[in-house]
């Protein structure tokens, strides 16, 4: 399928403006570059991007302030490509609106599926009634699992969690976002509480709980679900 639409690339370093050019390009999408953070923004309000790749380490100001300011009106994706690999860093640009993050050195085959996912997913497509997984099969409005045409029983809350990740397919969730989503505001805290879950979850969906291949794990951050 050809990609259409102008991709927004924010980032000080000519290489990798490059070398997203080439990669992006090849793939259908059209280009536009900014190398400030001032660029950047300008280029977002006037460009139409249907997704932006930003870079944290801006010469003229930090990339989470920029990711800040985007998130007030620019509802389309935002993906982090950062060479900061901290835990803090990843979470503080997750919980601020981004929609992924990649850190450097990337993988370009990587990047692009990250970015057909976040564009699949703000084309305002509505919620499919059932998702499948390989053998996996979801039904949100009879809220049952099968899985190899077997179903599986889950409690209420098990099935909120599961339907949670699994319409957020290839996007991390911080572990703030889901017990939020699904035990509330007063939980955001309880992460053991959430492991503690996600490890039931895996006992019925894994075909090896131990090396979980649909529901892993993103250490110190949260949890992404696919494929």
């Amino acid at each position: 399928m050809t990609n259409t639409g102008n991709i927004l690339i924010i980032d000080d370093e000519v290489q990798i403006r490059r070398l997203l050019e080439i990669t992006l390009s090849a793939n259908g999408y059209k280009i536009s570059e900014a190398s400030t953070g001032k660029e950047g923004l300008a280029a977002a309000a006037t460009g139409q991007p249907v997704l932006i790749v930003l870079d944290l380490g801006l010469p003229d100001t930090d990339g989470l302030d920029i990711l800040k300011k985007l998130r007030d009106w620019y509802q389309k994706p935002i993906i982090i490509l950062s060479v900061r690999n901290s835990e803090e860093d990843i979470i503080k640009a997750l919980d601020n609106g981004a929609n992924d993050y990649l850190t450097k050195p990337f993988r370009t085959g990587e990047l692009l599926a990250r970015i057909r996912v976040a564009i699949r997913q703000s084309q305002g497509i509505p919620d499919q009634p059932i998702l499948e997984f390989g053998s996996l099969t979801i039904d949100l409005p009879n809220h049952s699992v099968h899985k190899n045409n077997e179903i599986i029983k889950l409690t209420s809350t098990e099935f909120s969690l599961l339907a949670l990740l699994a319409k957020n397919e290839g996007r991390v969730l911080t572990h703030q976002y889901i017990l939020k989503e699904v035990w509330g505001m007063g939980y955001i805290e309880q992460t053991q509480y959430l492991r503690v879950f996600v490890a039931q979850l895996r006992k019925k969906i894994e075909d090896d709980p131990a090396k979980p291949k649909l529901l892993t794990t993103e250490s110190g951050i949260g949890y992404r679900f696919g494929s």
